[in-house]
């Protein structure tokens, strides 16, 4: 069925639906995302505060087959915020659904609505004496709506979780304006199917996320951060491997970096400390959080002395301050900034199996050379298998200077992650920029499937049109 646009004669339906106030005509920061790929079509934002009111617009957007677009903090970076091209949508924000709604310290959950900002999730959590994990660069501005809606991954997975794990409930409405009741803070709750799944992770084309119920956990009693050398990315797993085997599920995070990483900052950002003024060719960045019996020190001493016995680890430094361990995190947050600022030509947020990652950044790199002259920034959370794929035009040039081998340079890199059994999207979604690969590599069975869920929750087709499946 064919959407219509969002006219000046269908806008007063909307309008009179509810106060004032609750909308205003679309600014730049609705209609841009961070990569600067895109660009929405101007027109009419719809701010609710509630539920109900934002039942009411769905209700009158599938009646007149206007699109709607979920909007939450705009970090998103695959699109899936952005409508380019087609009948003009809504656009629902959610940033006025803003409240704690309830903390339970004792059961370990919260209740928050989808406009919260991620970072004043984990303050609400930390007033109550608890930990919520979910870390990533934008949590300063990401919603937990939009983290949901995309199950954003971050620095804490290895331990705690992607955002689907961290979720209970869920509140949304429906395409057809139905409001989905399910806030449960339930941990075993076997009554059919569990609708939270679906909405988790599925960008907004299902329905909108209006609160949610969150899992939260106990904080560790003393933490640790270091920075050690590493000879290869072969040897951070075998280091990992290790850690475990000495700290066991004390790792909270352990994030890979390579030099250029570190390069990068020190061309686009010389005012964040970095650890060394050489950087080292790979390091990795290891937490940990343990019980009030250990210390964190103690433990990673113990850790470098056994990755140096190993012959894994030549070099490194603990944190002797919070403000050290500060310093360590700020290198590894800004290294997104710093290559926005250098301009990738491809960016890929891509995942294979942990023993396939070594092999996976040797064979890319050999591939991507042999296409060109390019700078290669590969980092992330080596953990789970989530690696930051990102090929960078050689100093003096732009990535203007090679668009036309962009396409050539995505491909090759997500040809090797499908040979290995990896994902082309590990934890940055489809949205728009990621459809055709989606298709190219997706499972035929799980694609058919998740056509025939579209279809039936979402027949007339309004919610995030043309984001994960093509409309």
């Amino acid at each position: 069925m064919t959407l219509a646009s969002l006219t000046p004669e269908i806008e007063p339906l909307l309008t009179a639906a509810l106060p004032d106030d609750r909308f205003r005509r679309s600014e730049d920061r609705y209609l841009e995302e961070p990569r600067g790929r895109y660009r929405g079509q101007s027109g009419l934002v719809a701010l609710p505060r509630s539920v109900e009111e934002v039942a009411v617009l769905v209700r009158i957007c599938a009646e007149h087959r206007i699109g709607i677009i979920p909007y939450g903090g705009g970090t998103g970076l695959v699109g899936g915020q952005i409508a380019e091209a087609g009948p003009v949508p809504l656009i629902l924000s959610l940033e006025r659904m803003n409240a704690v709604r309830a903390v339970y310290p004792d059961e370990n959950v919260a209740i928050v609505e989808a406009g919260v900002i991620l970072a004043d999730v984990q303050k609400a959590a930390d007033d109550a004496g608890r930990l919520f994990p979910l870390s990533l660069a934008a949590e300063g501005t990401a919603r937990i709506g939009g983290n949901l809606s995309t199950n954003a991954g971050g620095t804490g997975v290895l331990r705690y979780g992607n955002t689907r794990d961290l979720c209970l409930g869920l509140e949304a409405v429906l395409p057809d304006g139905s409001v989905l009741n399910g806030l449960s803070r339930l941990r075993k709750d076997n009554t059919g199917y569990d609708l939270r799944h679906l909405l988790i992770g599925a960008e907004g084309t299902l329905g909108i996320i209006t609160a949610a119920a969150l899992k939260l956990s106990p904080r560790p009693a003393r933490s640790g951060t270091a920075m050690l050398v590493v000879e290869s990315p072969a040897a951070a797993l075998k280091l990992l491997t290790l850690g475990r085997d000495v700290l066991g599920e004390g790792i909270s995070a352990f994030e890979l970096m390579h030099r250029q990483g570190m390069e990068f900052l020190a061309e686009t950002l010389p005012d964040i400390r970095r650890p060394w003024d050489v950087a080292p060719e790979w390091c990795v960045l290891v937490e940990v959080g343990l019980p009030a019996a250990q210390d964190p020190v103690e433990a990673l001493e113990q850790l470098f002395v056994a990755g140096a016995e190993a012959d894994l680890v030549s070099d490194g430094i603990i944190a002797q301050s919070q403000t050290q361990s500060d310093d360590f995190w700020a290198v590894r947050e800004h290294i997104p900034e710093a290559n926005r600022r250098i301009g990738s030509v491809s960016s890929h947020d891509i995942s294979v199996p942990l023993g396939a990652l070594a092999e996976f950044i040797t064979m890319a790199d050999a591939r991507i050379h042999a296409i060109g002259d390019f700078r290669i920034n590969c980092f992330g959370h080596v953990g789970d298998g989530n690696l930051h794929y990102n090929v960078f035009p050689v100093a003096g040039e732009s990535r203007a200077d090679h668009q036309d081998k962009r396409a050539q340079i995505k491909r090759t890199v997500h040809d090797l992650v499908q040979e290995l059994g990896g994902s082309v999207s590990a934890e940055h979604g489809i949205g728009r920029l990621k459809v055709d690969d989606l298709e190219r590599y997706g499972d035929p069975a799980k694609l058919a499937a998740m056509r025939a869920i579209k279809t039936a929750l979402d027949p007339v087709g309004i919610m995030n049109p043309g984001a994960v499946l093509r409309g």
